[in-house]
């Protein structure tokens, strides 16, 4: 049983009554009169993240990743609340401290500032984070239209790459190494274009599963289909250079999740406003693909041209 199955057969009917929990079909809850913005996610190690050698690096991913989910809804992360379960080998003096320090960099980086938490004695570590924003509204799931564009943020694969080099699967020189693996654990997540999304966006969410498996969560109780162009995903330079280097499979390698950008879906009169907003902050933002009637089936079209169905859309959480 995957997620979406779970929460609909067990959870859903819980919240029919409460507007505000979007029918557990959403990043977020979101109270309209209230202005409140709310989201949860927890981190187990080893599945989220593959051991806790440098747990500075592993709580920057873990708050980026949360307040993610506040970013992708066009809302500007104010606190935060965190706690953890683990030993006293995880949670030792020394890795605290480090904890400490990385939390007072993300605030200062992001703006945010902690509220609570909890701890827990475990021999199973891991931490949930609670992110706290305000907002008159949100951009939801589930609102695209016919012949939106699909566009995301920065670059997809790099922190695929940085996992791939942690678990010694591959191996580069010092240097590029050292760049795959910082854009693991520290995901440039796009905190200037929460105050802009709302301008344009139809629909958005955050990629944390994978491009193709985070595309259709976005669609996943409308009629609707999407094409996708491989050969328009943006990838960073060091990454066009492997693949060239390598005969690496492009399609094989951006929808692996943990890329924390922003998908979103906009109509086609907004694209001025979409390019002038990429260049005034700063933040790439790319066109690659658009979203059809559901009818034709969806397709992406890979480096040779060819429509193509992807084997492996990303990560689904399944029970």
């Amino acid at each position: 049983m995957h997620e979406f199955e779970l929460i609909k057969k067990y959870f859903s009917k819980l919240s029919k009554k409460n507007k505000s929990a979007l029918n557990l079909n959403d990043d977020v809850f979101f109270d309209k009169k209230k202005e409140l913005v709310i989201s949860i996610d927890t981190y187990n190690n080893k599945n989220h993240f593959i051991n806790f050698n440098e747990p500075d690096l592993v709580i920057k991913k873990i708050i980026r990743s949360s307040i993610s989910d506040l970013i992708c809804k066009g809302v500007q992360p104010k606190f935060y609340f965190i706690s953890g379960s683990g030993n006293k080998k995880s949670f030792s003096n020394n890795n605290l401290l480090k904890i400490s320090k990385s939390l007072k960099k993300e605030q200062k980086k992001y703006g945010i500032f902690l509220c609570g938490g909890d701890t827990t004695f475990s021999n199973k570590l891991s931490f949930s984070v609670t992110s706290v924003g305000y907002s008159k509204k949100i951009i939801y799931r589930n609102k695209a239209r016919i012949n939106d564009d699909i566009y995301v943020t920065g670059n997809l694969g790099d922190s695929f790459m940085g996992l791939q080099i942690l678990k010694k699967k591959i191996k580069f020189n010092k240097k590029i190494n050292d760049y795959f693996i910082n854009k693991y654990y520290k995901p440039d997540i796009q905190l200037k274009i929460a105050k802009k999304l709302s301008i344009f966006a139809n629909s958005s969410i955050d990629i944390s599963d994978g491009l193709i498996a985070d595309l259709e969560k976005l669609l996943n109780e409308q009629n609707y289909s999407y094409e996708i162009n491989i050969n328009k995903i943006p990838i960073s330079k060091y990454l066009s250079k492997l693949i060239k280097i390598y005969k690496f499979t492009k399609s094989k390698l951006i929808s692996n999740g943990d890329d924390y950008q922003v998908l979103f879906t906009a109509p086609g009169i907004k694209s001025r406003i979409i390019d002038r907003t990429s260049k005034i902050l700063g933040i790439k933002i790319t066109k690659i693909g658009k979203i059809v009637n559901g009818n034709k089936k969806s397709h992406i079209i890979d480096e040779k041209g060819k429509k193509i169905v992807l084997k492996n859309k990303g990560y689904i959480h399944k029970f």
